[in-house]
């Protein structure tokens, strides 16, 4: 009987063992097959950085997740370089960058790390939420960041934010308190809302989200005046391409449907709008690759928003979504 007992032991310890070794050798799989093709961070920055390139947050799994990196523009795909720096969100010209960090723990610190031309640190500032989005002006001597104050998401009804515009390192405040103007009337609501800057050229225009409620605006503002328009609604977080032709915007189609949203191209010349041909719902704020193109971060099925790629789409509805640049996110185009 005992020795009946210690064979069925030894056979179950033997299944048990082989069990344990296939999932290992599938759970080694599968983390293979998820990390074919990613490209090494194995790129100079100094010879990256030189030429035209893209910026972004990598989220690759493994040491440099969530780090700055950038790649060649003519070789999204190839080989990155990364520059050692954890950001949430990232913007860069050629002349600046802005890295938006968390620092988390038991309390969590957030803040804003100006970059110069090789995007190393050279200076820092606090933020007072959770970073979203942050744009610059193409002479890097406008910055713009949004936090969340309240809530961690667009799609949620009791969200809060702070967007604030620095001129040269100095804040001009938030812009929640600049008179605001929607169909005619001052916006005043108690739960108005604004996020999503994107310059002109003349450092004076800018254009930006306005919400309350279940309506968003988008808003052509005068830093000058230091007030804002409406100029139609359901568009959010703009992006005006860099021929200040065009803006594209995420937009909602059902106003019921929190976090639900198309991406979209407005001539601002003919005031025609063109639905693209990325179906999926997409919260981001869009990069012109060049007049005819975007960029955009989309998370990958099942991911729980930890790995994200940068798909790319024509601007004017045709044609399809393609990934440009692997594991990666807050894509910036340099040229």
């Amino acid at each position: 009987m005992k020795r009946a007992r210690l064979i069925m032991l030894m056979i179950s310890a033997v299944l048990c063992l082989g069990l344990a070794g296939g999932y290992f050798i599938y759970v080694r799989a599968q983390g293979s097959s998820t990390m074919t093709g990613v490209p090494e961070s194995d790129a100079n920055p100094a010879s990256v950085l030189a030429g035209q390139h893209i910026v972004f947050r990598s989220s690759a799994l493994g040491a440099h997740y969530g780090q700055l990196a950038a790649v060649p523009l003519d070789h999204p795909e190839g080989s990155r370089a990364s520059l050692g720096m954890t950001c949430e969100r990232t913007y860069a010209t050629r002349t600046a960058g802005v890295c938006l960090f968390a620092k988390r723990g038991v309390v969590q610190t957030y803040g804003i790390t100006m970059l110069d031309a090789q995007l190393r640190p050279v200076g820092n500032a606090e933020l007072a939420g959770l970073p979203s989005r942050v744009r610059m002006s193409a002479d890097s001597s406008l910055v713009a960041t949004t936090t969340f104050i309240g809530g961690h998401s667009y799609a949620q009804a009791s969200f809060s934010t702070e967007t604030i515009i620095r001129r040269d390192g100095k804040s001009l405040g938030n812009i929640e308190s600049w008179q605001s103007t929607v169909d005619g009337r001052p916006l005043r609501s108690v739960d108005r809302n604004f996020w999503g800057v994107t310059f002109a050229d003349d450092d004076d225009t800018f254009y930006a989200t306005a919400a309350s409620g279940k309506t968003t605006w988008l808003m052509r503002g005068s830093l000058k005046a230091r007030s804002m328009v409406s100029l139609r609604t359901d568009a959010e977080c703009p992006s005006l391409s860099p021929d200040r032709n065009k803006i594209a915007y995420k937009k909602r189609l059902d106003s019921n449907a929190r976090g639900v949203w198309r991406l979209a191209v407005l001539d601002l010349h003919t005031g025609k709008e063109s639905l693209l041909a990325e179906t999926r719902s997409v919260d981001d704020q869009v990069e012109w690759l060049d007049d005819s193109r975007l960029l955009y971060g989309l998370s990958r099925p099942g991911s729980e928003a930890t790995t994200s790629d940068v798909w790319v789409v024509p601007a004017d509805g045709s044609g399809t979504a393609a990934v440009l640049i692997p594991e990666a996110s807050s894509p910036a185009v340099v040229r």
